[in-house]
């Protein structure tokens, strides 16, 4: 799906429809401190075998891309919902 880098969208903070550009969301770093990740540093520890199976084929052929949208006026950032697309490319124009 090609994007256009630059889109007229409403931004909630200004009341109106103001320009936004167009940028694909990446994950954040991983919080070493949260609990599933205190878990599985327990499970992991020491002698033995990996806990949980490991999955040998994909169930899903796509991810989810998340697009941010930031207002041109305000500087505030829109995401939008996770949508299930093969390629994203935003169009710089």
């Amino acid at each position: 799906m090609n994007m256009k880098s630059e889109l007229n969208k409403y931004c909630p903070r200004c009341k109106k429809h103001t320009l936004h550009t167009v940028s694909i969301a990446k994950a954040g770093k991983r919080r070493s401190a949260a609990q599933g990740e205190r878990r599985m540093r327990r499970k992991t520890r020491g002698y033995g075998s990996f806990p949980k199976p490991i999955v040998k084929r994909f169930a899903k052929t796509t991810k989810k891309t998340v697009l941010k949208f930031k207002c041109k006026e305000c500087e505030h950032t829109i995401q939008t919902k996770g949508m299930r697309l093969k390629k994203v490319e935003v169009q710089r124009a």
